[in-house]
């Protein structure tokens, strides 16, 4: 299992955004995930921001513990993938043994998973046969955690669940992507910040990290809500050897947070370049 996790939070205490990838195909290197970057943008466009990842492979005792610790923290978190009901799909039965809870067939789900399988059939021009067994095996796909509510999957129907603030969707992009959207939108409107975000900084030459350590938690201590953040580069193709230094967080906190941290730089014996403002 990998695990990617970010430094800052948005401002002013708000919950934090993880998200976790299942499957051996991320793994190997077959597939390319796609999710992460994604769900940064779905974020960012709301004003929000993503502080974890984790990737973990088709294991039942590891997908287990990754989501086991998901729903310990409280956090708001997007799982993708292993949902389906193949052989190696887990991650119902992880969450499953994570919450210490049954699974049972969602009796919403299961109106939305027959309604696909006939209009499947009626494409193909067939029969729909409720009995038949592949038909009552597609079924598995709709056995949540007790207690789950359904997130709905614009693409085919086939939806998701949530378990308080972890919510599974398919590994599919297609089908992941409007569904995390629909949960971001549907659930926590109230945690969009999307004229409420700032980010200013500058290319600093000739300092290293350590000796500005104390500006930086100075600057933070100093004003409330505001993140610093040191972005070290040695190869840059434009500024080189260099260390871009900035502020983050409501732009009333970032105009006086900002102007301290070119004061607090003029008693470091370094050379300052371009200045960068993101929104």
């Amino acid at each position: 299992m990998t695990h990617i996790q970010t430094s800052t939070s948005p401002v002013n205490a708000a919950p934090r955004f993880g998200l976790i990838i299942v499957g051996d195909e991320i793994l190997s290197g077959k597939r390319a995930d796609k999710h992460m970057p994604k769900v940064i943008e779905l974020l960012n466009a709301r004003g929000l921001q993503l502080d974890y990842a984790d990737y973990v492979g088709d294991s039942r005792d590891r997908i287990t513990a990754t989501l086991k610790r998901a729903f310990a923290s409280g956090d708001i978190v997007f799982s993708c993938g292993g949902i389906g009901a193949t052989p190696d799909d887990h991650t119902r039965q992880c969450a499953g043994l994570a919450l210490g809870r049954d699974l049972a067939l969602h009796p919403e789900a299961e109106a939305l998973i027959r309604q696909r399988m006939q209009e499947l059939a009626r494409e193909m021009g067939q029969v729909y046969e409720a009995d038949r067994p592949d038909n009552i095996h597609r079924l598995n796909m709709g056995m949540f955690p007790t207690g789950a509510q359904i997130v709905p999957n614009p693409f085919n129907k086939i939806p998701g669940f949530t378990c308080g603030t972890v919510h599974f969707v398919p590994g599919f992009p297609v089908m992941a992507w409007p569904m995390i959207e629909w949960v971001l939108d549907t659930l926590y409107p109230h945690l969009h910040r999307t004229s409420a975000w700032i980010e200013q900084s500058v290319i600093v030459f000739g300092a290293m990290e350590a000796a500005l350590t104390p500006l930086m938690e100075e600057l933070e201590r100093s004003h409330e809500g505001v993140k610093v953040f040191s972005l070290p580069s040695v190869d840059h193709p434009q500024y080189g050897r260099h260390i871009e230094l900035g502020v983050k967080g409501a732009p009333n906190v970032v105009a006086q947070a900002y102007p301290a941290l070119l004061a607090g730089l003029q008693g470091f014996d370094v050379k300052l370049g371009p200045e960068l403002v993101r929104k």
